[in-house]
């Protein structure tokens, strides 16, 4: 079973505003997160949708043949790690500043082929040459307790 990664760095947008779009397309299709991406409203969306499709195009560059059809695969794992803060003054009032952090993030996007499973021919069956029991006949445990 195939799978690629790909990393953003330094995304210039907090890690919780991230989380609250990557929470959206985990465990989904590749065509179902795509489209989650391209018409969520968030601008985080955009910089996901961008590593989506650059683990996708690294699957298929990984593959031999090259050829991979993309309503296989699926979001297999995505997390944001937290980045480097930069730290800004903000004035305040009586020459005092307050320290603003502006925080960035690293996000990793895991891509994988789903499993295909085969269907095995269906066996015609034999008809069954016992009976079923039926519930009356078998004997209940809280009655035998008395």
């Amino acid at each position: 079973m195939l799978e690629a990664r790909a990393i953003n760095r330094y995304v210039n947008s907090s890690p919780r505003k991230m989380r609250l779009v990557i929470d959206l397309i985990r465990g989904r299709s590749i065509p179902e997160a795509l489209s989650i991406l391209h018409f969520s409203p968030k601008h985080a969306a955009k910089v996901a949708e961008k590593v989506v499709r650059s683990a996708v195009s690294n699957l298929q560059n990984k593959d031999e043949a090259g050829r991979v059809d993309p309503e296989t695969l699926y979001v297999k794992e995505v997390f944001v790690d937290g980045g480097p803060g930069m730290k800004r003054m903000l004035p305040a009032p009586m020459g005092r500043a307050y320290r603003i952090v502006k925080r960035s993030n690293h996000l990793t996007v895991v891509v994988a082929q789903r499993a295909v499973r085969a269907k095995a021919a269906a066996k015609p069956r034999a008809k069954e040459t016992q009976p079923k029991q039926s519930q009356a006949k078998q004997p209940q445990a809280s009655q035998e307790k008395e």
